[in-house]
């Protein structure tokens, strides 16, 4: 979606908000940590994240290729970041640390990922928006950049919220 068509919401998160949500991101989801998934932003509207190239995410090895196995794990965590961004963004009557256990039950029902170029970088980018966010079913689109920006592969996924 063009900068100028997204709608900015005057929610802002507060920093214990932000910080529980890293900690369970990148540290509390095991997985997410040896994918080395680092949160860069976070709204109500959006979710972005990094993830530096390493030996270990090699799928073919004479193009030092980032394995395709990663751009789904990365871009699939990123719609449930977004999803969760979006749930705290509808409980701000609630404190931080209640919202923070409201993602007990998320968990992916659907996600389609199209590879469209291959990942070659020292570090890419991930980006997640929520498309729609209902009382049991949240989707999203997300998209996997290289470092240059350039667009390598997007995803789309349905996630269960209740």
């Amino acid at each position: 979606m063009p900068q100028s068509a997204r709608k900015t919401s005057p929610i802002v998160f507060e920093p214990e908000f932000i910080a529980g949500l890293k900690d369970i991101f990148e540290d509390k989801i095991v997985f997410n940590r040896v994918l080395g998934l680092k949160i860069t932003e976070l709204t109500p509207e959006r979710a972005r994240a990094r993830i530096d190239m390493r030996n270990e995410l090699v799928g073919h090895y004479s193009f030092n290729r980032v394995h395709g196995g990663v751009i789904s794990a990365g871009l699939d965590a990123m719609g449930g970041l977004a999803v969760m961004a979006a749930i705290g963004a509808r409980h701000m009557d609630e404190t931080p640390t209640e919202r923070l256990h409201r993602f007990g039950k998320l968990g992916t029902i659907d996600l389609r990922i199209d590879y469209l170029r291959p990942g070659v970088g020292e570090y890419f980018e991930l980006r997640a928006e929520v498309m729609r966010l209902g009382s049991r079913v949240a989707s999203t689109r997300m998209e996997f950049l290289s470092a240059d920006g350039t667009l390598l592969s997007t995803g789309a996924a349905a996630y269960i919220v209740s």
